[in-house]
């Protein structure tokens, strides 16, 4: 069978839908929480994951998160929260997203930098987290060129995942999943949603958007090369939870994430098949669309956009 293809009437039809309907649309596949900021939706995914580790250790229960090392706001109101509300963390287990590798595929050292996914972790978020209180160094599971088997195989004996914390790419990476491009292999999506740990190769609209958001366009200092953990770990959730607030990058994914069926266009899009519960949280700017007010005609939809 032919994997899914998004068709551009599908694609301008999600994107003229208005963010005042999103939450309700019956066609939707994820639901979305919208609220008119980016500081209220870090605060609100903040207090989730506090809310989800105060309910699991009443219980008894270990808890299993996938975490990223951005976004990184929500982390400020958890960490407040953890310290002041005395929330242990012993029977958390973390399974960290992904590390940069240079152009030799090695990671740069450990440090509070663009650099290191794991230095940034350290410094920003077990580092202000009481130690008395904090995640077991053992908890931690870091992927690791060395032994890129170690976090699947922690995932199989800890039983799946309980909730992904995730951001969302341009173009629907998860961790660094990205679309696969090369012309040369094809792969099923069921193949990808049981992706193993392993390096990649950045697309490069990923290389622009990053060099464009954090380097002011300079390319040069974007590293093309990630170390991640795949869909095979977080396909195995009970829930993922998006923070995606970062505005006119991502009004259009996360339509496709709400609407499309399963395609490897969109990664992100896996989710709502394999996870039973997929919730993207949006700031009013992110969860808004240009094409829902109306305000850009399109001459003729089927050869190519234009404006009046």
């Amino acid at each position: 069978m032919l994997e899914y293809k998004i068709s551009r009437e599908d694609m301008l039809k999600w994107c003229r839908i208005p963010e005042e309907e999103l939450p309700n649309h019956p066609d939707r596949k994820a639901d979305i929480i919208i609220r008119d900021t980016r500081a209220e939706i870090a605060e609100l995914v903040g207090n989730m994951m506090a809310d989800e580790m105060i309910a699991n250790n009443k219980e008894g229960k270990i808890t299993k998160w996938v975490l990223p090392s951005g976004p990184e706001d929500q982390y400020r109101t958890f960490i407040r929260r953890v310290n002041e509300e005395r929330i242990s963390l012993k029977n958390l287990y973390v399974f960290h997203m992904d590390e940069i590798l240079n152009w030799e595929c090695r990671p740069y050292p450990l440090a509070n930098s663009f650099e290191s996914c794991e230095g940034r972790m350290l410094a920003r978020f077990y580092g202000k987290i009481d130690p008395e209180l904090n995640v077991p160094e053992d908890h931690r599971i870091w992927p690791r060129i060395n032994n890129m088997d170690y976090p699947d195989e922690m995932c199989e004996k800890l039983g799946g995942i309980d909730t992904v914390w995730a951001g969302v790419g341009y173009k629907g990476l998860v961790a660094a999943n990205e679309s696969p491009e090369s012309p040369y292999f094809r792969i099923t999506i069921d193949e990808y949603a049981h992706g193993k740990t392993r390096i990649i190769r950045k697309n490069p609209d990923s290389i622009v958007m990053k060099s464009e958001r954090s380097f002011g366009g300079c390319y040069d200092l974007c590293d093309a090369n990630m170390l991640t953990i795949g869909f095979g770990i977080m396909c195995t959730a009970k829930r993922c939870v998006a923070m995606v607030t970062t505005g006119k990058w991502k009004q259009t994914v996360i339509r496709v994430t709400m609407f499309s069926e399963p395609t490897l266009e969109y990664p992100v899009t896996l989710f709502p098949k394999y996870i039973p519960k997929v919730i993207l949280c949006c700031d009013k700017l992110t969860a808004d669309h240009p094409l829902s007010h109306g305000e850009i005609i399109l001459s003729n939809e089927n050869s190519g956009p234009g404006t009046n």
